[in-house]
């Protein structure tokens, strides 16, 4: 153990040198977790105040605790029962059911099963999106690009930086953007070595028509 401290300031000190440091104590509330130094060793976490938190914020506070962690032979459906009023509650709710998990791993199937739903999607097509505000810095008169794209219904990258020339029209910074959203290439190649391969064709969206012209130009490649 005293080898181990010994290693730990001599980290602390060297980052010391080249960062402004607090020292803060030993570690006691993080990220919603309470940390507490048992008398013979270790530690252990709770999470009784986020619990509690959302005991309260649910209007359960006062409903009787049971020991078991779920009812069973009860089956739930996504297709019966009538929908919750307010379905953002509802889902941060089962947010937090899950974050609960990780001091009281004995609901993770109860949290999992009656309350979350996954949607089985058949959509596997790329399509990405780039845009760009021309002449948006009052200083320079440089552009920025921005770009996403989408696999299926899900945002997996997305990017915004700032252009190292001043384009002379919109169809030039459009131009430019659409070159930095060429990431969606290598997308494909990823999802291949994963097993998935797809047959669909990638789709990159723009609303400049020249610059769509430019990008289709083969003498331009």
């Amino acid at each position: 153990m005293g080898d181990s401290e010994k290693i730990l300031d001599d980290l602390i000190k060297a980052l010391n040198s080249a960062f402004a440091l607090k020292d803060l104590g030993a570690l006691s509330y993080f990220l919603r977790v309470e940390v507490l130094y048992p008398t013979n060793g270790g530690m252990f976490l709770s999470q009784a105040k986020y619990i509690t938190n959302l005991l309260q914020k649910t209007k359960m506070i006062e409903a009787k605790p049971i020991s078991t962690p779920m009812v069973s032979g009860q089956l739930v459906s996504a297709h019966q029962g009538e929908n919750f009023h307010d379905v953002y509650l509802y889902r941060s709710t089962v947010g937090a059911l899950h974050y609960a998990t990780l001091t009281h791993p004995e609901i993770s199937y109860s949290a999992l099963s009656h309350g979350l739903w996954l949607r089985c999607s058949t959509n596997l097509s790329i399509v990405g999106f780039a845009d760009a505000d021309w002449a948006s810095d009052h200083d320079d008169r440089k552009s920025t690009s921005g770009y996403c794209v989408y696999f299926g219904n899900n945002l997996v990258s997305r990017g915004s930086k700032k252009q190292s020339i001043i384009s002379r029209s919109s169809t030039e910074a459009k131009y430019m953007c659409l070159a930095l959203a060429t990431e969606l290439v290598w997308i494909p190649l990823l999802l291949c070595d994963l097993g998935i391969t797809l047959s669909q064709p990638l789709v990159l969206w723009c609303d400049n028509l020249s610059a769509v012209h430019l990008s289709a130009n083969p003498i331009l490649h």
